[in-house]
């Protein structure tokens, strides 16, 4: 190859680098906080159903720089999905119902105003143990 034209060629691909880094951070870019957007008051209107109720969020990933909070509701006897794993930590909060809770191949069942903590990695779980919704809200670290 001549040297024109790798020059020509490590110029191309630099300046492609440096546009779409640029174009990356604007897309990443936080929204502009307000107090008409950072209070949130729940709509059933905006709420996404799913197969066994349906969730909330308060806050999502495209809101914030790194927490989410969101707001599941689960009909008796089901749960959004198997035990799982992920790296991000996660909090639950149960705000009404009864939760059955698994954490590495244990379980416990709790009422209202009890927390959850999934450490990253855990093998994790919630369903609907009681007779009523179950309501809690999740709190998740985004590791964007």
């Amino acid at each position: 190859m001549k040297l024109t034209t790798i020059i020509k060629t490590t110029t191309a691909i630099l300046i492609f680098q440096q546009t779409f880094s640029q174009e990356s951070k604007k897309e990443t870019a936080p929204p502009q906080y307000t107090i008409e957007n950072c209070v949130n008051h729940f709509d059933i209107n905006k709420a996404t159903k799913t197969k066994v109720g349906y969730q909330y969020w308060f806050a999502d990933k495209n809101f914030t720089q790194e927490n989410t909070l969101k707001m599941s509701i689960v009909e008796p006897g089901k749960s959004t999905h198997a035990p799982h794993h992920h790296p991000e930590e996660e909090f639950f909060y149960i705000l009404e119902g009864t939760a059955e809770f698994f954490l590495n191949g244990k379980t416990v069942t709790a009422g209202p105003n009890t927390s959850f903590y999934c450490p990253p990695n855990a093998e994790h779980g919630i369903s609907n143990a009681g007779k009523t919704d179950l309501k809690y809200l999740v709190i998740k670290k985004d590791l964007r």
